[in-house]
């Protein structure tokens, strides 16, 4: 394949990405905090935002990678992947119609537990594709504009949504979503799949490939449950500790702030991964990050916050794309939706576990109203998760160390 031929299909499997981010993160951030405001008291809303998002985070974590491993094994005359692709697609598309004619706290939440079941059935073959395709000299590459799909989604949701949302554009808002997903979906469905069956590892390989993992999974949960704890709570953070006369459309500008940081990051780190190896770029991002959220604890107006949140954009984007690319260099050939679905144990478990600090900033901002403790301790325990992180990956193998 030119050149120009392999860029336009990394974009072209890549793309899926753009409407799963786009789904989630309005979601997560911008729709459920507003409606659940609708739903419960001002002061359980951190608690029942965190409860929710943990029960679906937690279906997630267990569906995502048994989606990706029945994909390993099946076969049809349209690939392996693409009927999950296909059909958790069209289950979304059904769950977002549900929500948005949602009355009240329980027709919400089976509409929220029910996308959580269909998106990720599609998610874990989604991500096998692109293991399927690209060899491990292009995957930092490959990464970045995994990341780039991923935070472009982000940036529009913040932009559009934090603009478009109010009590009485719930329904277009979730159409806007239903479209970006639905078209991401047909460019992604119109890959080429590998028909290569899955290999199968001798047992002292495995056993050397299932450590491995283990410690990434470790690894990427620390990190990512410090990012997750800082975007679930943004909303609130900004809406109880700045006179802010729209607080949803400065998290959207906080979102999009930290998000355009961080592609410009995650593409160079994409490219310095290839050059350089995957394990330097952790170290950068999890400085960045942990530097980033101490300083968040001493904003006082929202252009402090933007400032903060950029440094924080440019941790997380060094971080996901060397942490796929080295997830990826680690996965045996044939068993990308085994092995990348298994990466879903950290990435939804840091997402349910970063909710359950919800009652906890509850409690802290309690007990000394007007200080926002409860705000300051999710900062602080993202600083210190993330430089964790780095003491699991030391031992792991880096892929330029080891070609």
């Amino acid at each position: 394949m030119n050149p120009r031929g392999e860029r336009f299909e990394l974009f072209t499997l890549n793309a899926y990405w753009l409407g799963l981010s786009y789904l989630w993160n309005s979601l997560h951030v911008l729709v459920l905090p507003a409606v659940l405001l609708q739903f419960v008291p001002d002061q359980q809303k951190n608690t029942a935002l965190g409860m929710l998002t943990f029960a679906g985070l937690v279906l997630a974590m267990i569906i995502q990678p048994l989606a990706g491993t029945w994909s390993d094994r099946l076969s049809t005359r349209f690939g392996r992947r693409r009927p999950w692709i296909a059909g958790g697609t069209l289950g979304d598309l059904i769950f977002l119609g549900i929500m948005a004619v949602a009355g009240g706290l329980p027709l919400l939440a089976l509409a929220y537990i029910g996308l959580q079941l269909t998106s990720n059935i599609a998610h874990g073959p989604a991500q096998a594709l692109m293991h399927d395709r690209v060899p491990p000299e292009r995957m930092g590459r490959a990464s970045g504009i995994k990341n780039l799909f991923d935070m472009g989604g982000l940036v529009i949701s913040s932009l559009l949504v934090g603009n478009l949302l109010t009590e009485d554009s719930l329904g277009l808002t979730l159409a806007t979503i239903a479209g970006v997903l639905l078209i991401s979906a047909l460019v992604t469905l119109s890959v080429q799949e590998d028909p290569a069956a899955p290999t199968q590892n001798r047992p002292g390989e495995a056993l050397r490939i299932g450590s491995e993992f283990r410690r990434l999974i470790a690894a990427r949960l620390l990190f990512l449950t410090g990012v997750y704890g800082i975007q679930t709570f943004a909303q609130y953070f900004i809406r109880d500790t700045l006179p802010h006369a729209n607080p949803v459309k400065l998290t959207g500008d906080l979102l999009a702030t930290i998000v355009l940081t961080l592609i410009g990051f995650s593409l160079l780190a994409g490219w310095l991964c290839d050059r350089f190896g995957r394990k330097p770029m952790h170290t950068f991002a999890s400085l960045l990050l942990a530097t980033g959220s101490l300083l968040m604890t001493t904003a006082q107006s929202a252009g402090a916050i933007l400032i903060f949140g950029s440094i924080v954009g440019a941790g997380i984007g060094l971080f996901l794309s060397a942490n796929w690319a080295l997830a990826s260099d680690l996965a045996p050939p044939g068993q990308g939706g085994r092995y990348l679905g298994l990466t879903n144990i950290a990435t939804a478990g840091a997402g349910a576990l970063s909710r359950l600090a919800g009652p906890g900033i509850d409690a802290l901002n309690a007990l000394r109203p007007g200080e926002h403790l409860g705000y300051s301790a999710l900062f602080l325990t993202a600083a210190v998760l993330t430089l964790l992180s780095l003491v699991l990956l030391k031992p792991l193998p880096d892929f330029i160390q080891r070609n």
